[in-house]
């Protein structure tokens, strides 16, 4: 469908989001989480143990188990984690030095992200409208506007908030996702590195543990580059074909197969998933499904067609695996490419509409952080402190004045932001994603420094193996017969 462009966009609504702003957000919301807490319960504490197991030797690194026991494990990402303990292990204590590489793979995933919109937007069927007298929007202006915007709208996303952090094997998916779109929206200008990158990229998500959403991927891939009009992405299409095979061979080779269906089509599901979708995705699925209604006239087009294709994959496993999380996890990407494209057609009342609603809830979250921290400090009010101590038995509140001198520079950033947005800045195209990943990135940036000590008595499994070392003394093995 090549229907008239809906995009009019002004030279001066594409003044750029400061380098120094957008690396800002990106740190403040990559590195929290990363220093000063244990591996959290769950996923992130078994692939630890997976992972310092064997980078001690104490497993194969082909065919790992925990306590004897043969566990699942997807090796690429694990031998990451690994290889980064036994090279760093020295240096730093291991869940630090596992936690690192990953943290990495986010930063990487943003970076793809920015450069996938950008090319996106390149394209002539993305660019707004030129008027009759001048004054339009520059290409390149308006394509990192668009870029900036992406990024934006990833960072956002709720559901990425805990799982980006973790060290599972789902960041080193999300890296290969990304690289894939990256690598089908880069063909025209990258070349041959935009097809090393398309070789690449479905191998590492099999490899990571998504072997049949990699072969999706692969063959919507295949399908738009057959039906580009743009010499380069047709020949970006054996590259394609390739690392779905790579990815097909693999995954039979390793055994790498695993199906997950879980769904059951009535009625509760379909409600569980709807409001799994709500928050998890918020608030790019607003922004995307802008972009579609919007631009429906043009989805056959690249800067729709590709995201969307990787959106609707993972959209599709994850209702096909009952709602997992992790598998929603994957359509982020997608979503965030496509939220940038509705902000040059979002009509005022419904960006004002999110700012006001971005405004009045992560207000809300930052007060009540606070007001818990101070309770945890001082004792009062004395009923919240009450239910911290019944909820987490044990816990001793600490303090530190880095964590409180950080926390305090985040809320003041909040601050300036909001009166930045509700002053006379209304210009900028990417002003509606602004505010969302402000408060997204404040709200996670005081977590991690205001409540880290109560998370992590909360989540790591250290107080229990502390409890339990009381009761056994120092041992290598604890027997219970007769416990299963």
């Amino acid at each position: 469908m090549n229907g008239p462009r809906p995009g009019l966009v002004t030279q001066r609504a594409v003044q750029p989001l400061p380098r120094w702003a957008l690396l800002m957000f990106c740190a403040a919301w990559v590195i929290p989480g990363v220093f000063g807490r244990d591996p959290w319960r769950n996923e992130d504490v078994t692939a630890f143990g997976i992972m310092s197991a064997m980078a001690e030797g104490r497993t194969s690194w082909t065919s790992p188990a925990l306590g004897g026991v043969p566990v699942p494990a997807e090796l690429l990402p694990h031998w990451l984690g690994a290889g980064a303990i036994w090279l760093l292990g020295p240096v730093v204590e291991p869940a630090l030095a596992a936690r690192l590489p990953f943290a990495a793979l986010l930063a990487l995933a943003l970076g793809f992200v920015w450069y996938t919109a950008y090319h996106l937007a390149r394209t002539e069927a993305a660019q707004p409208v030129a008027f009759a007298f001048g004054g339009e929007a520059d290409p390149i202006d308006y394509a990192r506007a668009i870029a900036d915007g992406a990024v934006l709208a990833l960072i956002s996303c709720l559901g990425l908030l805990q799982l980006g952090h973790e060290t599972t094997p789902e960041l080193m998916q999300l890296l290969a996702v990304s690289l894939f779109a990256w690598a089908l929206a880069a063909a025209p200008a990258r070349g041959w590195i935009a097809r090393i990158g398309a070789v690449a990229a479905l191998p590492l998500l099999a490899g990571s543990g998504a072997p049949a959403v990699s072969v999706l991927l692969g063959i919507c891939g295949a399908a738009i580059c057959s039906l580009s009009k743009h010499p380069a992405a047709v020949r970006l299409l054996p590259s394609v074909v390739a690392g779905t095979l790579l990815a097909a061979l693999m995954s039979w080779r390793f055994e790498l197969w695993a199906w997950r269906l879980h769904f059951q089509a009535d009625a509760e599901q379909l409600l569980q998933l709807a409001r799994q979708w709500a928050w998890f995705l918020w608030p790019a699925w607003l922004f995307a499904l802008w972009t579609a209604w919007q631009w429906r006239r043009q989805s056959l087009r690249r800067h729709v067609a590709i995201p969307g294709s990787l959106a609707l994959c993972a959209l599709a496993a994850n209702i096909g695996m009952g709602g997992d999380d992790r598998a929603l996890m994957l359509a982020l990407p997608g979503l965030a490419l496509l939220a940038p494209f509705a902000l040059p057609t979002m009509r005022r009342r419904v960006a004002a509409a999110v700012d006001w609603f971005s405004v009045f809830f992560f207000s809300a979250c930052i007060l009540f952080i606070w007001s818990m921290y101070v309770a945890m400090q001082t004792g009062s009010p004395a009923r919240w402190s009450a239910n911290i101590s019944k909820l987490q038995p044990g816990f001793e509140p600490s303090f530190s004045a880095l964590a409180l001198a950080f926390a305090l520079g985040g809320t003041a950033a909040w601050v300036a932001l909001v009166r930045w947005r509700t002053g006379r800045s209304r210009h900028p195209l990417w002003k509606s994603l602004v505010l969302p990943a402000g408060g997204v990135t404040a709200c996670w940036l005081l977590l991690m420094t205001l409540w880290l000590p109560l998370l992590d008595h909360a989540r790591s499994p250290r107080p229990l193996i502390e409890r339990g070392l009381r009761h056994v003394g120092d041992t290598d093995c604890i027997a219970a017969p007769g416990a299963m």
